[in-house]
Order: C-alpha cells, then sequence, then structure tokens
C-alpha cells in the first residue's frame, strides 16, 4: 500500500538522508526508530509511514506486524524563490526547497497487497413525471368547482 506527502517544506537532501535509515526495515521497526530520532524529517517520515500502514490495515486487512517499507522515494519539489535585501540596492537570493514523499510497504518477500475488487454501485432509477400530465390534472380540478 502506497501513501504519499507532497510539497512539504523540507530538502529533499534532507529528507532523504532520515529516508535511507529506514529503507527496508519492518514497519514496526521504522517507526520506532523514527519516533526518537531528532531530525525534522524524521517526525514528516513517521506520518507518511504510519499512513501507509494504517492504508495496509484498513484497506487490504494486513498485520502491521508483517508488513516492511518496499520503497521509499523522495523526489524534489517546487522551489520557493524569495530573496534577502542587502545593501546598495541588491539582494541575495533565498531558495525555500520542497520535497515530495513516496513509501509503499508490503509484505517481506517483496509483493504488495492488491486493492480487493469492488462491485460498482448501481444507480437506483428515479421515475419522473412529466409535467404534462400534473398540468392536466390542475386543470380538471378547476374545472369540478
Amino acid at each position: 500500500m502506497k501513501a504519499h506527502l507532497r510539497r512539504i517544506r523540507i530538502s529533499p537532501k534532507k529528507a532523504n538522508l532520515v529516508a535511507g535509515m529506514v529503507r527496508g526495515k519492518k514497519v514496526s521497526d521504522a517507526l520506532d526508530i523514527l519516533k526518537f530520532m531528532p531530525k525534522k524529517g524524521a517526525a514528516l517520515l513517521y506520518k507518511v509511514v504510519h499512513s501507509a500502514a494504517s492504508n495496509a490495515k484498513n484497506n487490504f486487512k494486513q498485520s502491521i506486524d508483517d508488513l516492511y517499507i518496499t520503497q521509499i522515494l523522495v523526489t524534489k519539489g517546487p522551489t520557493y524563490k524569495r530573496s534577502l535585501p542587502i545593501s546598495r540596492g541588491r539582494t541575495h537570493p533565498i531558495r525555500k526547497r520542497t520535497s515530495h514523499i513516496s513509501v509503499e510497504v508490503g509484505m517481506a518477500d517483496g509483493t504488495v497487497p492488491e486493492a480487493p475488487v469492488k462491485d460498482a454501485p448501481k444507480k437506483k432509477e428515479v421515475k419522473k413525471e412529466s409535467p404534462k400530465k400534473t398540468v392536466a390534472k390542475k386543470k380538471e380540478v378547476k374545472e369540478d368547482k
């Protein structure tokens, strides 16, 4: 099962450093490592790994103890460009980098559980009366009076 966190305000280089610590580990071990790691990226990755594990538990009826992190991908997001004014009317550029984090969890053999196939819900047919019939009924009521 997958979980994504997009446009998060952390440099991809810093987030990937933390992601390397938990790549390929059991989900329960990875959550313990991330919970006590004193880095900003650890708290962000904890949310994504926990979300992926919860998706597998709720949607695919998987036990969290049996799941492993099969893939963690940290990619570059858009960079917010700001500037810092300095002397003589010039500026220094400031680049606020963002990241996209994708986590995939699966079984120990590397397989990812597939989504159960659901039948498409059938639409209920609603019969509508034509406006001509209602007009005709109103005329009959007027004639009786």
